[in-house]
Parts: C-alpha cells; structure tokens; sequence
C-alpha cells in the first residue's frame, strides 16, 4: 500500500509538471486503435448491433485490464520497483487535469485579445458543438462546460478506481499495485469506449450502449464525489461554497447523463453562472436544461477560475485518496 501511495503521488505530480504529452505509443492512443480494429472486424462479420457491442467492451477489457494485471504481476515477481515505476507510468498515462487546462487556456487568451474567431478555432478542438455558431459567452461556456465534466473523467474516476481496486485487491492478500492499476485501466478503456462509440445515433445507438452504460457505472461513484470536493475546492478558492453546494445537489441530475450533471452544477454554482441551455450540435440543436440560477455573462476569467476551482479539487482529491491508501497500509500492520 505504501508503494500505491507512491504511485498515486508521483502520476500526479508528473500530470502537473508535464502534462499529457502525445506520442504514438500512449496507452490511450492504442486503446483507440484496438477500439477501431476490433470495431471493424465486429462488424465485417455483421455483429454491429448490442450484441457485437458487448463483446467490443468485454475483449478490450481482457485485454487492456487482463493484460496489465498479468504483466504487471509478472514484471512483481522479478523486480517490484520495476513494477512500481512502470505502475506509476500507466496511472500517469490515465489521467489528464493539465492537458485540460492546457486545451482552454489558448480560448481564454483569444477572447481577452477579443479575436472570436480563433476563440472558436480552439473551442473546437475540445467539444464536439458547432462553434462557428457560438458568441464569446457561448465559447466561454464551452470551455467551463468541457473542464468542469473532464475534472470526473479525466481525473477524479481514475484516482478512485485506482485507490479502490488497490484497497481492495490489498484485502484479498494479492498485489494491490496491480490490482489498482488495473482497474484505473479498466476505467480508461471504458471512458474512451464511451467516447468512440456511446452515441445516441444510427450508427451507435445499439453498438454503443454496452460501452455507455458500463461508462455510467464506473462514473457514477466519482461524479458523486464530486460534490462535497468541489464544495470544498470553493470554499478553500473563496467562491461561492454554499451556493456549490445547494446547486450541485439541486441540479446534478438535470443533465441527460446521470453523471455528468454533478461536477458541472457545482462549477455553476460555485462561480454565479448558468452552464448548459440550447447547445447546437453538427446534428441539429439540443434543448438541454439550464444549470444554475444566474445567467450574468461568461468570459476568459470564468474560464480562468474555472480552471482555478477544478485544479484545487484535484489536490483535494489526490489528499483524500492519499489518506484511503494509507488507511489501509495502517490497517494491515
């Protein structure tokens, strides 16, 4: 447990002084093209509807999750601080609180040099909304929106994942470093199954809805958490604590996703705005319901103590799954 502490400290720390670099070999990256290929041969033997979709979940499962618990069990045997570096590399891999951060600051900065047209340029590149048809309020939320539902996703369900499956896998007498990486994987292949194929459309609406459904399973703890987290990153950020906490409550399940809704309402809150509303997407407008009671302008500064907020609740989130570990390290002496 000790190590899995030392995991957690040192893929967080990496993710705040590097970010999340691209390069071909991303964990991540290669999760996608074993998502394509298996998808194609799915469907190249006709297997493209619930069914072919429900064994595109599982055999990545077996073979991302599976996989890394076997080497990394493997590479234990021979050399645990191999393991423990190799270990804190995956969970590295399977987080993304800068590169967030890093993907909106270029918005914010082009709305301050009041240029909408590149604020739309970059906006674009993070949200899947038509943004040549966005204001600068519009863009401005686009970005809030996009950084406060990444702050579960790309962040707070990896970390429990990881500290949970470490936990538990410690309970059952086997290696809790393998055991709690691969769940974090597991959740990774899940998250960007969601992304690939969990759309409501022609295409995916059978295909898809495995990987959609178990998305919302793994999710559905951490976007819970989200809550009191975020209400204290608030308070700790002088925002508004209290009006976190009673629009996070209050509004987390107006959203069509039952999780997305969570983290997105505290950032409402927290910062005095309304966050969602008719959203126009590539396929037509979508009347999503509004989140939050003020409806005062959005601009590069809400971005900015957007970005403020989510950051402190990562470091209160890497402190409470810290303290998880180590009750467990105690527990065990």
């Amino acid at each position: 447990m000790l190590a899995a502490t030392l995991i957690l400290l040192t893929a967080v720390l990496l993710d705040t002084a590097i970010g999340d670099p691209a390069y071909p070999l991303h964990p991540v990256r290669l999760m996608g093209k074993a998502i394509s290929t298996t998808e194609a041969i799915l469907r190249g033997i006709r297997l493209s509807g619930f069914l072919g979709g429900a064994l595109l979940l599982t055999s990545l499962l077996a073979l991302f999750g599976g996989g890394t618990y076997l080497l990394l069990t493997g590479i234990n045997k021979t050399s645990w601080p191999l393991e423990t570096v190799f270990a804190a590399f995956l969970l590295y891999s399977s987080i993304a609180l800068t590169d967030m951060f890093n993907h909106v600051e270029p918005v914010a900065q082009s709305l301050r040099q009041q240029d909408l047209t590149l604020a739309r340029e970059e906006v674009q590149k993070i949200v899947a909304r038509d943004a040549n048809l966005l204001d600068e309020d519009g863009v401005a939320r686009a970005a809030v929106e996009s950084v406060a539902e990444g702050f579960v996703d790309g962040f707070l369900s990896p970390l429990f994942w990881f500290s949970g499956g470490a936990a538990l896998t410690a309970l059952t007498g086997l290696d809790p470093v393998a055991g709690g990486i691969t769940a974090a994987i597991s959740f990774r292949v899940t998250n960007t199954l969601d992304s690939m194929v969990g759309y409501r459309n022609e295409r995916y609406r059978r295909f898809g809805t495995a990987s959609a459904r178990f998305d919302d399973i793994l999710n559905f703890i951490p976007a819970r958490l989200a809550i009191p987290i975020l209400t204290m990153a608030a308070f700790f950020t002088g925002m508004d604590a209290k009006a976190c906490w009673r629009i996070g409550t209050r509004d987390r399940l107006k959203h069509a996703s039952p999780n997305a809704g969570h983290a997105e309402s505290c950032v409402a809150g927290a910062l005095g705005v309304r966050l969602g509303g008719p959203t126009t997407y590539p396929h037509g407008t979508v009347d999503k319901p509004w989140l939050g009671d003020h409806s005062s302008a959005i601009d590069a500064e809400t971005i900015v103590r957007c970005c403020s907020l989510i950051r402190t609740g990562g470091w209160i989130s890497l402190l409470l799954f810290i303290a998880v570990l180590m009750t467990g390290y105690l527990a065990g002496l």
